[in-house]
């Protein structure tokens, strides 16, 4: 199970390579992955694996405290609809073969994607943890939008691929609600846990919980009303339709319902929301497939309808209905895949999917049509083919049902058979519209000039056109597989196995009723126009999703125009007054404890408090702009001074370097801003200055109570013998952020990583910011002190004194970033401050020799420091899996080292690199950025001004030599002139 779940992960990792390296022909051997599993699958059932309750197991513990455990379980019911996944997944792939023509660069990803599809659909039906399972869901949504919007350029590609994650999502965000109400109510977070919970019925808000996880299946199964979205999804390519759109992701809902339906049938909610709406969606969908001109969409809604069936079938919660509803996901499977992948063949090799340019093709591919005729007539039902059987069975459930007294079992075999002969009709207009000679037309120009079908293009449906057949009269293999599960989920009951023939019975004659309807429908369909409106009756669902994101977008512009009105100080002023009022209100209409509070523990707290209080309010009177930001450093360098007097050192340590890695940022921004603040004459600051004054005084005063209200022992007290016990540290603070809550730093170095790259590319813009990378320099062998362009006049007129100071400075910082880096996990210290002591170094051979001297410090692209930091935390996160244990487990080892004795290194020393590169990643990035990008696009400013000023000058002396020479032919032509008339 983990090993076919890896290999799915490998092939999707490596498709992009292949197919860019063999092209087309890389599909094939994709395929062999998902064909593998679906032969390994196979022998499960052949030799007994899943007999009596059989199951695989996979189990690791992650979070556990949050229920997201990564529960796996591979049983009957995963294992039928895993052969569905794996089995149509590699027929498609292979299709993938034939149906593209060239190999652009976004094939390679659609490839990824598909596979990726092929996993996701996978790690879905095995997973047994509920969070785990909804993970998969939403990854199968995501990977729908990319598949559907392949043609990016295509509006209606874009429309189709938003449609479809819009609405899936939406359901999915429900479910995940519904499973959390479910799981804190009942305590259950694993599907195979249900079956033992006999209380359903009488848990609070079990029928709400349960209505909202149908909301996330209903809506992936495109059930109506939010059905719509599967016919614009046909705007993706025809390998998608015949994937996602028949076999795989559609099918996620009637997993869920499959799953669900033996446990929750005996909730009244349930029945009164699954079959009403898949008996209404299989009716909705066969009607609206009748008015449709073009091949695809006859099948996306009767994909729609199809649905519907199954959903409505499989709901009723029945060992009988859930053996016809199974039975009808397969057939549903093999005809509506091979269909699809029929229509892309049409399609590829004629240029049009239109019934109105197709006339004679089934003349010209006689082949191709009779694997049409196959599919299409399983879809109807037709014997001897499987889709028959299917349909037989689910008559017979319908019909048979306990469940299911009186008029809702009558209604509800109406519909099945009202529903059943549109089936029909759509299938024969399916094939007339494809395959006939049309009146008066003869064989049409498309089909005339059409490309011959190669076998990469009909040989998956017939594969799947096979089994239709084969299926019909021999259906005892796949009989046994579903009642392998039936079998283990209804212990005490039993079913009729399916066949073909069960003697003549009501089903049988319902059977011939559906096929003479059906045809004399199709027969007189241009009566049907007379019952289509322009306007649908019921309204567009497509119409309806429109306006509800214009209402919804109106909404959004409104409210934002009220509060954000362009100024920054009218924002600034709602968000601190709310926070003002707010926290006050409930002080004062809530119960108050006594304030126990100390002014200073020793006198130089009050020192510190003043300085702080002095820098603060001289910030906000300085016209300077340096200076205050210097007076806002200054705050910030008091704060550490109160953290070391508090015996934190690590903060304090943090707190400095990060004032200072400020304060260099700053004034690399204000260098290109005006040196002086202009104040207006009509400004008055006095609301201002109140309002911060309110804010202060209630922020401390809900901080007093806040902290005097405490009544339990700080968890604070454990921290240091957890931090020594579990991460092997007796740093408190750097075992936190490496090892106890390492989650929470590895999402904030992954937004350093993504501030980093944001800042880059603003100053870059739409320049490239990667750049070579070699071996750093300290110095050369010139005669000055720095590394960096020695002869250049710049470098000459540089201070000795800064480069002897930063030469001498440079590698002691290096030394104290190392230690820090090493002792952090026992002393203060750790990768953050080892990484910003780093990055002051750094900095400081910037300040000193500018952009050519940060060149020769660190010639590495700051995105590979970034990316290699990144990496590594992975790799520390990820690692521990490996060997059992949950991600980021922590671990030590003691080497004696000569001279120095045992040392122990500790498993997050890793996590700590990455943290360490990951800031000293950021730094560069922000110097070379803001600082040497800058510099560069300042010289090349500057030296284009000297350029077009030495143009001007030389245009300048060009024209007065003109001038000159021409004054010199006027005086001689004069001279020549007079000379003539002397001698006349």
């Amino acid at each position: 199970m983990l090993t076919l779940l890896l290999a799915l992960t490998i092939a999707t990792a490596v498709a992009p390579v292949l197919i860019r390296v063999l092209g087309r022909a890389a599909f094939g051997l994709l395929a062999l992955v998902p064909a593998a599993g679906f032969i390994w699958m196979v022998s499960l059932f052949t030799s007994g694996a899943f007999a009596h309750g059989g199951e695989i197991l996979a189990a690791f513990e992650w979070m556990p405290s949050a229920h997201l455990n990564l529960d796996l379980r591979l049983d009957p019911l995963a294992g039928l609809f895993s052969l569905i996944i794996l089995g149509v997944g590699a027929l498609v792939l292979f299709y993938c073969w034939g149906y593209f023509d060239s190999n652009p660069r976004r094939l390679s990803l659609f490839g990824a994607q598909m596979v990726g599809f092929a996993t996701a659909m996978y790690g879905l039906v095995i997973s047994d943890n509920f969070l785990l399972m909804y993970v998969f869901w939403e990854i199968t949504s995501v990977l729908s939008f990319l598949l559907v919007g392949y043609y990016g350029e295509r509006a209606s590609s874009r429309r189709a691929a938003g449609q479809a994650l819009m609405v899936t999502t939406l359901g999915g965000l429900a479910m995940l609600v519904g499973i959390i109400l479910f799981g804190r109510q009942t305590g259950i977070w694993r599907l195979s846990e249900i079956a033992t919970y006999t209380e359903v019925v009488s848990t609070p808000y079990a029928t709400a919980a349960i209505i909202l996880i149908l909301a996330g299946a209903l809506s992936k199964s495109a059930i109506a009303p939010l059905h719509f979205w599967l016919p614009g999804a046909m705007a993706a390519p025809t390998p998608v339709s015949a994937y996602l759109h028949s076999a795989a992701m559609v099918k996620a809902g009637i997993y869920l319902v499959a799953r669900l339906a033996p446990d929750f049938n005996a909730i009244t909610s349930w029945h009164l929301v699954v079959i009403p709406f898949g008996l209404f969606t299989m009716l909705l969908g066969g009607w609206m497939a009748l008015k449709q001109k073009d091949l695809k969409l006859i099948l996306a809604y009767g994909t729609v309808s199809q649905l519907g069936f199954i959903i409505a079938i499989m709901g009723i919660g029945s060992r009988e209905a859930l053996q016809a509803g199974l039975a009808l996901t397969f057939s549903h499977s093999l005809f509506k895949a091979a269909l699809f992948m029929i229509v892309g063949a049409i399609d590829h090799t004629t240029g049009t999917r239109n019934i109105r340019e197709l006339s004679g093709l089934g003349k010209k591919q006689p082949f191709i049509a009779v694997l049409a005729v196959i599919s299409a007539a399983s879809m109807a039902g037709i014997p001897p083919l499987w889709g028959f059987v299917a349909k037989e069975a689910a008559l017979q459930a319908v019909i048979g049902e306990k469940l299911l007294v009186g008029m809702p079992g009558q209604l509800l075999l109406v519909g099945v058979v009202l529903g059943s002969i549109l089936t029909l009709t759509y299938a024969l207009y399916f094939l007339w519209g494809a395959f006939a000679i049309k009146e008066g037309k003869g064989t049409s120009e498309a089909v005339e000039k059409m490309h011959p079908i190669g076998p990469t293009l009909w040989l998956a449906p017939a594969v799947l056109s096979f089994f239709s057949v084969a299926f019909g009269p021999f259906p005892g293999w796949l009989d046994s597989a579903i009642n392998t599960h039936l079998d283990a989920r209804y212990l005490s009951e039993t079913s009729p196995h399916l066949a073909l023939w069960h003697g003549i019975t009501v089903p049988l004659v319902l059977t011939l009723v559906i096929i003479v309807a059906g045809c004399l429908l199709f027969w007189q369909r241009k009566l049907l126009r007379y019952f289509y409106d322009e306007r649908p009756a019921l309204g567009s669902a497509d119409a309806v999703y429109d306006n509800t994101l214009r209402y919804l977008s109106n909404i959004s512009l409104k409210l934002t125009a009220s509060t954000q009105r362009g100024s920054l100080t009218y924002n600034l002023g709602v968000i601190f007054g709310i926070l003002i009022v707010l926290p006050l209100a409930a002080l004062i209409v809530g119960e108050r404890n006594d304030i126990r509070m100390i002014l200073w523990d020793t006198p130089w707290q009050a020192i510190a408090a003043i300085i702080i209080v002095v820098m603060a309010y001289a910030a906000t009177q300085m016209n300077n702009r340096l200076s205050g930001v210097i007076a806002v450093g200054m705050t910030g360098y008091g704060i550490a001074f109160i953290f070391a007097l508090h015996g934190a050192p690590d903060l304090a340590l943090t707190q400095v370097l990060v004032e200072t890695i400020v304060m260099v940022v700053f004034m690399l921004v204000l260098r290109k801003m005006p040196t002086q603040i202009d104040p207006r004459p009509d400004q008055d600051n006095r609301l201002r200055a109140w309002l911060s004054i309110a804010v202060g005084l209630s922020v401390t005063v809900v901080a007093m109570f806040a902290i005097s209200s405490r009544q339990e022992r700080p968890i604070s007290d454990f921290m240091p013998d957890l931090a020594y016990e579990i991460g092997h540290g007796a740093n408190t603070v750097n075992v936190l952020l490496v090892d106890l809550r390492a989650w929470d730093t590895f999402g904030e170095i992954s937004v350093l990583v993504i501030a980093a790259t944001g800042v880059a590319s603003l100053i870059y813009r739409t320049k490239s910011f990667t750049r070579a990378s070699r071996r750093p320099t300290l110095s050369t062998t010139s005669r000055r002190w720095l590394a960096a362009d020695v002869d250049s006049e710049k470098a000459q007129n540089r201070s000795i004194m800064v480069d002897v100071v930063t030469r001498i400075l440079f590698p002691s910082m290096m030394v104290l970033s190392i230690y820090f880096f090493f002792s952090g996990h026992n002393a203060p210290g750790g990768g953050f401050a080892g990484g910003l002591v780093a990055a002051l170094a750094f900095t400081l051979r910037y300040l000193a020799g500018g952009r050519e001297e940060l060149e020769e410090a660190l010639p590495i692209d700051p995105a590979k420091i970034l990316g290699t930091g990144l990496v590594v935390s992975s790799i520390a996160a990820i690692w521990p899996m490996f060997l059992g244990a949950p991600p980021l487990t922590s671990d030590f080892a003691t080497i004696v080292v000569p001279l120095i004795g045992e040392v122990a290194i500790p498993s997050a020393l890793l996590f700590d690199l990455g943290v360490y590169l990951i800031v000293v990643g950021l730094i560069m990035h922000i110097l070379t950025s803001m600082g040497a990008q800058l510099d560069a696009e300042e010289a090349l400013r500057k030296q284009r001004a000297r350029d077009r000023a030495r143009s001007l000058k030389r245009k300048a002396e060009f024209r007065r030599r003109q001038q000159e020479i021409q004054k010199k032919q006027l005086a001689a032509a004069s001279a020549n002139e007079s000379s003539t008339s002397e001698e006349k």
